[in-house]
């Protein structure tokens, strides 16, 4: 019985340590991604629906480290992006597509940050496919790695 339930603990154990693994990922793991555009009636104008490959979608709900650019998008709601380029070349204001950065959903709110701050965060990679008013890409639980 005392072999049975040691057997038992190390499953256990091992099934915890494989839940909390932590993938690193770079900008190029997402960009599998194609668009697809729909038009929506209610507001009289096109929008584009993504389309996620296989590669992306093994990474959805994973736990993931990334390295970017910090844009601050509204600082009294405390929403930032976490971008492949710097703000003078990201999504926004220049020719990148919406692939290239992700919203970030911070586990503490208290943090601030620099437009073009380069750091490394980890969290919860969460893919947008119908929510028109936030990213592709979501990073959820997320927390400054360095």
């Amino acid at each position: 019985m005392t072999g049975k339930l040691v057997l038992f603990l190390a499953v256990l154990l091992s099934i915890g340590s494989a839940s909390e693994e932590v993938l690193k990922i770079g900008w190029r793991d997402l960009k599998e991604v194609t668009f697809k555009e729909r038009f929506d009636v209610s507001q009289k104008n096109f929008y584009k629906i993504p389309a996620f490959g296989p590669s992306v979608k093994r990474l959805a709900g994973k736990r993931i480290v990334i390295k970017g650019y910090m844009i601050p998008v509204s600082l009294p709601d405390h929403l930032y992006v976490i971008s492949e380029n710097p703000m003078s070349s990201c999504f926004f204001c220049g020719s990148a597509g919406p692939e290239t950065l992700m919203e970030v959903v911070f586990t503490r709110k208290e943090q601030r940050f620099k437009t073009d701050e380069i750091r490394t965060l980890n969290g919860v990679l969460e893919l947008n496919e119908t929510d028109q008013g936030r990213m592709i890409y979501l990073l959820t639980a997320a927390e400054v790695s360095e």
